[in-house]
């Protein structure tokens, strides 16, 4: 999956056809972006129907509160939402409501843009205030343990900013604010869970690793006496580019 489903990520980083593993340090096909967005909201549409409920039910959690703004998303917000949604929009907020048994997670927006069809918009601007309109989806589903994301342990599941929950305490009032607690460890989970289709990826995504480590190594682009090691990982940079691809972390060598 992209961005984490990840991970996390991040899930997946990359997402690489079904086809056999590369020999010889050949890269496997990589599916197109459109195809890649197919792929990753199907698995997204599964995820939130079997892993989301079962994960909230391990940590006793009847809501969820997803809550970030564009250009300072939670970690987690993007693993969340469709394909094409690049970041988040003003703010926005995500809304999972366990229902219970064979119902399963209810799962809502309430944001001024739409996020695909997966969550139904439940406020619309200039009706009435955006946190106002959070508080009355709250207090209609009357949860008992309301999850934001904040924590002392894992940045992955500190994604609400504290002036992002003191308006959400203002909004709920005393007697809902109380009922907020930690979800760092539904965070987690929700990250590090992943359908077996997406193991049977990962094993593509790190055959397009090997062969471009087993490139990176060889006399294509090495030439003794004359290639630093900084030549090489810049090569990386460039062929991850040239393949449409980004990485987790920087390329690094050393001897």
């Amino acid at each position: 999956m992209r961005r984490n489903i990840l991970g996390v990520l991040i899930g997946i980083m990359v997402l690489a056809s079904l086809a056999p593993l590369a020999r010889g340090g050949e890269i496997p096909a990589i599916l197109s972006l459109k195809e890649q967005a197919a792929v990753y909201d199907g698995w997204l549409s599964v995820r939130l129907e079997k892993i989301l409920p079962e994960l909230m039910r391990r940590e006793k959690l009847d809501m969820w509160l997803v809550i970030c703004e564009e250009y300072n998303e939670d970690p987690v917000y993007l693993s969340l939402v469709p394909f094409t949604s690049i970041s988040a929009r003003r703010l926005s907020i995500l809304v999972f409501f366990d229902r219970g048994g064979e119902k399963g997670v209810e799962k809502f927006s309430v944001s001024r843009y739409g996020i695909g069809t997966l969550y139904p918009t439940l406020w619309k601007a200039g009706q009435e205030d955006q946190w106002q309109a959070l508080a009355n989806a709250v207090r209609q589903r009357n949860p008992k343990r309301i999850g934001i994301n904040e924590a002392e342990v894992f940045a992955f599941g500190d994604g609400l900013s504290a002036s992002k929950n003191k308006l959400l305490i203002k909004a709920l009032g005393p007697e809902y604010s109380k009922r907020l607690v930690g979800a760092e460890r539904l965070a987690v989970g929700w990250l590090e869970r992943r359908l077996p289709a997406e193991i049977e990826v990962y094993h593509h995504i790190c055959a397009i690793a090997h062969a471009i480590i087993a490139e990176a190594f060889s006399s294509k682009v090495i030439t003794p006496g004359v290639t630093t090691t900084n030549d090489v990982e810049w090569w990386m940079w460039e062929k991850l580019r040239a393949l449409g691809q980004t990485t987790w972390f920087d390329p690094s060598i050393s001897i």
